[in-house]
């Protein structure tokens, strides 16, 4: 089985042919491909680490679609001062299929 670690975003993602895996929003449009930088790769028994050879390793990733996450409510209250806060976040994120690890 052959997979690769990659960085996605600030995050680091195992992934391997045919995964569907969620990132942060990048910007291309669904269709397009991108290509993750990949910092470890597993092929079988053998793993590569070294800088040298993963600059030759291409992970590459169709962008399926861009979509927001859901709700984050962020509520902050302080007893006794009448302090209230209520705050909403959604998350920009794009999910992606793995085309290839060559």
């Amino acid at each position: 089985m052959v997979y690769a670690i990659v960085r996605a975003g600030g995050h680091q993602e195992k992934v391997s042919v045919g995964d569907f895996v969620t990132l942060d929003r990048v910007p291309v449009a669904a269709g397009g491909t991108i290509e993750l930088p990949a910092l470890l790769l597993v092929d079988g028994d053998k793993v590569t680490s070294a800088a040298n050879e993963l600059a030759k390793i291409k992970v590459t990733a169709e962008v399926v679609e861009s979509f927001r996450g859901s709700k984050i409510v962020i509520q902050k209250f302080k007893n006794k001062t009448g302090y209230k806060k209520r705050q909403g976040f959604r998350s920009a994120l794009t999910k992606v299929k793995v085309l290839s690890i060559a």
